[in-house]
């Protein structure tokens, strides 16, 4: 049997305006934020901002540029179905595989860490056995139908938007009415003063590229969603362009919050800088409060992994020549890819092995830098892609189209490449940096080697 001969049916349609404008959100605010920024500020200062800014506008031009090709072309259940068409087979079965197992990498990173933030209230619970509990119940609500998918997500995201909400609001308060704390008093100073835009020298500056550039990672989740909703050309325009201000706000306005109310000299690396401002602001229960929305954030990031990694692994099986992952390109009685629901869940079961190798002594840090790695490659390809399909016959004149491509995509692929190469300055990130150029040239080479 031919691959082309393998029916494949399209995902239900069971997502709606709010599912998808609240799963936008969700996919700006990554775990990053609320795990990361301590060590993000420890870095780079109050120049942490110019590099989200920075991150954030490379992201939204990948954003712009696949939303262009999905408004053309709203069928494609994923924007990967985009390369194969544009940049040749070889490169879509390339970007297929690099992407699900960059995904997966990211779902056991959150799996890894929800079972360390229900160790919290429950530290005798083993860890391997909270992960397979999680994943078999947010694999369950993936079995049943999307629009749960959607509701589970919805709710996900507004709890993180809450306690960004609520930090932002604590620090106006607090500003406001000059508040005092340990570390003195709530001052714009704290953010400005002896401002430098390399307080720890220009190694640091760099390192802080790599912590932030997860924190964005996910972020074309949106793009996966569209092929689910009824009105695609109505939605995604209007989720995509609304990203500017949701990184303004969400992410440059919480860490400015942050630094005004605690000096950013002495925020501390090593913990969630949103648990010190709510116990400066008198909020002994900080810290529970906050490992509850950071367990919150990473269900809704595993949420979504299982959601989009099992889309792809569906293309996957449907596009191949391969009869065994046939199988996985059947639709259930709910029209849910279940096999390629359950293929991805698998895979991520390898999360509870990884983190009991002695030789990683970082397991959270060593599948976040790896997921980053492969991340980088497939948006350097979307760009490219896009930059193909502008020259197609598929170019639609009227549609969504990006401003200045000429200028801003080239811009983005230049940026991308020096986060990459950033990676390698990074001690953390340095063996998966080398572990993704293998894959590259040696996955990537054996493709185009191998005959059509």
């Amino acid at each position: 049997m031919r691959a082309e001969e393998v029916k494949t049916e399209q995902p239900a349609k069971g997502l709606t305006n709010r599912h998808v404008q609240l799963i936008a959100i969700g996919g700006t605010i990554g775990t990053g934020l609320f795990m990361g920024a301590g060590d993000s500020i420890h870095f780079a200062g109050p120049a942490i901002l110019l590099i989200y800014a920075l991150i954030g506008l490379l992201m939204f031009v990948v954003m712009r540029g696949m939303g262009e090709m999905l408004y053309a072309d709203p069928h494609q259940h994923t924007f990967i179905a985009f390369m194969s068409k544009y940049l040749g087979k070889k490169t879509g079965v390339f970007a297929s595989w690099s992407y699900w197992l960059t995904v997966a990498f990211m779902g056991m990173a959150e799996l890894t860490a929800i079972g360390k933030y229900v160790q919290f209230w429950f530290p005798d619970w083993p860890s391997w056995l909270i992960q397979v509990v999680i994943l078999v119940i947010l694999t369950s609500v993936n079995l049943i139908a999307v629009a749960l998918y959607g509701e589970a997500e919805f709710w996900f995201a507004m709890i993180k938007i809450v306690a960004i909400l609520s930090l932002i609001a604590t620090g106006i308060i607090m500003l406001l009415t000059g508040f005092h704390t340990s570390q003195g008093t709530v001052s714009l100073n704290n953010l400005f003063g002896h401002f430098s835009l390399l307080p720890n020298g220009l190694g640091n500056f760099i390192n802080g590229f790599q912590m932030v550039m997860f924190s964005f990672v996910g972020m074309e989740f949106i793009g996966m969603t569209a092929a689910e909703t009824p009105n695609a050309r109505k939605i995604l325009p209007k989720a995509i362009n609304q990203i500017p201000l949701r990184i303004i706000f969400f992410y440059l306005g919480a860490l400015a919050t942050i630094m005004t109310i605690y000096p950013w000299e002495h925020i501390p690396a090593n913990q969630s800088p949103f648990v010190a401002v709510f116990k400066l602001a008198g909020v002994n229960w900080a810290a529970a409060l906050i490992n509850f929305v950071v367990l919150t954030s990473a269900a809704s990031a595993l949420n979504s992994v299982i959601f989009s990694a099992s889309r792809n692994f569906y293309s996957i099986a449907a596009e191949s020549s391969n009869k065994t992952l046939h199988k996985f390109a059947k639709m259930s009685k709910h029209e849910l890819p279940s096999w390629a629901v359950l293929a991805t869940a698998a895979l991520l079961l390898c999360s509870p092995l990884i983190s009991v190798i002695p030789q990683i002594k970082d397991s959270f840090t060593f599948v976040t830098s790896a997921s980053a790695d492969l991340f980088i490659m497939i948006y350097v390809l979307t760009l490219v892609t896009y930059w193909q399909y502008r020259k197609s016959n598929d170019y639609l004149a009227d549609g969504f189209l990006m401003r200045w491509p000429k200028f801003f995509v080239p811009l983005a692929l230049i940026g991308f490449v020096f986060i990459y190469l950033t990676l390698f300055f990074n001690n953390d990130a340095f063996i998966p940096a080398v572990g993704a150029t293998i894959w590259l040239v040696v996955f990537g080479g054996a493709l185009a080697l191998k005959k059509n």
